[in-house]
């Protein structure tokens, strides 16, 4: 075997540093993208933040930097000869447009960039209490001995976040070395707290607290009481007529009790902890002036920032000391990511109208219109790959007369309909609430009931789509929607 030389020629496509953060801003969250620019604040000294009053809203394609241009234009001279020294022509060219369009395996990085931001996390300026602390609170407030607030607060402990008692009394008087009877007298003392029905032992037993906590002149009460002590099971199998039979009621009387019984909480203690709440800031405005549809970037959360004059003024072009290299990398830095952000504002703004201009029935007449749509259909509308048009529409959302629309709202699969055109799967999720929303409490509609009233408007749907397409919309089954009043 003989070794040897070779000379190949050949060619790579290899993704720049800037066109890597083009792409990484596309793709980036309202709040991330936020985070981004205030790292870019902070590291680079030619970025600093625009305090001037701007439009609040940027209107379809235009972008921030054109509104920074035609507010510098009645500047002084001396901001005009600054400007024009920080953006001059540096070594490196920056293009009128950055080439953000890539395919999937590109570059896919659903991180910031900056492992700081990653993990920092911020706390809401509210205090939320939790259950258990709230219980321990009135715990403290009540006349008992120190042994009996020890066992208090053990049974507390127990208390899962739902409300109920997580063991049993023997096992908390067994771990404590205390007698049975002294538990279940400090249990009864917490299950008097609030909020009403914590610390029971099962759903019974919280039911009927709530209920003993009424006002005895409460209309209905000591029927509902009698159907939760006798029959509770009958209730959860909403089997009314035998229940109607055993209580011996009407069913006029029943349906009073019963909608007594339903303003009982089954899991009292979720008022209390759990998630803060996620609030959506849309990044598309979609309103209708002039008898058209008008897309905007919502300006109120669009960053807002500019060269800094100052220190753009003090590069020097035949310099090369290390200082003036410094600045000069610097600004060369922050007029690439002003650009990225500028590319991201315009891809986001093409890729909002195409989806506006596709679904036009559903702002016009609401999801039921929706038509079929994929990402291929924006991506050959707009000449871009399919991957752009995924990290454009994650996490983006959409304020449309008819609420916030996160971006892949608008995109769902195909089914075929007798007449030939296809039907959207949100288009017939919105026909089959609407159908549950309009049928009798009394006899529900089966999923297969739904696929014959599909069938007669001629969308051909099997009953288990269906049924898939219920359950993901957090609609029970015909058996559980059964209300007798």
């Amino acid at each position: 075997m003989k070794q040897s030389l070779q000379l190949k020629l050949g060619t790579q496509l290899t993704m720049t540093p800037q066109l890597q953060q083009a792409i990484r801003l596309l793709q980036l969250s309202t709040l991330d993208l936020q985070q981004e620019v205030q790292a870019a604040l902070d590291s680079n000294p030619m970025l600093e933040a625009d305090s001037e009053e701007q439009p609040s809203k940027v209107e379809n394609g235009q972008s921030l930097t054109e509104h920074e241009s035609e507010r510098v234009q009645d500047n002084t001279s001396q901001a005009a000869e600054e400007r024009e020294l920080a953006e001059g022509d540096w070594d490196q060219a920056i293009p009128d447009e950055l080439p953000v369009d890539s395919r999937w395996d590109d570059i896919y990085t659903s991180h910031s960039g900056n492992p700081e931001l990653d993990t920092l996390s911020y706390e809401r300026n509210s205090i939320s209490v939790d259950l258990q602390g709230h219980l321990r609170w009135q715990l403290n407030l009540t006349p008992l001995s120190e042994q009996d607030k020890w066992i208090g607060e053990n049974l507390i402990d127990s208390i899962s976040p739902s409300g109920l008692l997580g063991t049993s009394i023997e096992d908390v008087a067994s771990s404590l070395a205390v007698d049975e009877d002294e538990v279940l007298a400090v249990l009864k003392a917490i299950q008097q707290f609030e909020p009403a029905g914590c610390g029971a032992r099962e759903l019974k037993e919280c039911l009927q607290l709530q209920l003993q906590q009424l006002p005895p002149t409460t209309p209905w009460l000591d029927q509902a009481q009698s159907i939760i002590e006798k029959h509770l099971d009958l209730l959860g199998k909403r089997d009314f007529r035998q229940l109607s039979r055993r209580t011996r009621l009407n069913e006029a009387q029943l349906g009073e009790a019963i909608r007594l019984i339903q303003t009982l909480n089954p899991n009292p203690g979720e008022s209390f902890g759990g998630q803060e709440p996620d609030y959506v800031i849309p990044d598309i405005i979609v309103s209708r002036k002039a008898l058209r549809w008008q897309v905007e970037l919502n300006g109120e959360i669009t960053p807002k920032i500019r060269i800094n004059n100052h220190y753009a003024s003090m590069v020097k072009r035949a310099d090369n000391s290390r200082d003036n290299n410094f600045l000069r990398d610097h600004l060369q830095e922050a007029r690439w990511f002003m650009k990225s952000l500028q590319s991201r504002h315009e891809t986001l703004l093409k890729v909002a109208n195409c989806i506006v201009e596709k679904q036009q029935g559903f702002f016009e007449e609401g999801p039921e219109a929706m038509r079929p749509m994929v990402l291929a259909d924006v991506a050959e509308s707009i000449g871009m790959h399919e991957s752009t048009i995924s990290r454009v529409t994650t996490q983006k959302y959409m304020l449309t007369p008819r609420g916030v629309f996160e971006l892949k709202y608008f995109f769902s699969s195909h089914v075929s309909t007798d007449s030939g055109e296809d039907a959207s799967s949100t288009a017939i999720r919105a026909l089959i609430k609407k159908l549950i929303d309009s049928e009798t409490p009394r006899k529900p509609l089966s999923d297969n009931k739904i696929t014959q009233e599909l069938d007669q408007q001629g969308i051909k749907v099997a009953r288990r789509t269906v049924a898939k397409y219920r359950e993901s919309m957090g609609i029970p089954s015909s058996s559980e929607r059964k209300r007798l009043v």
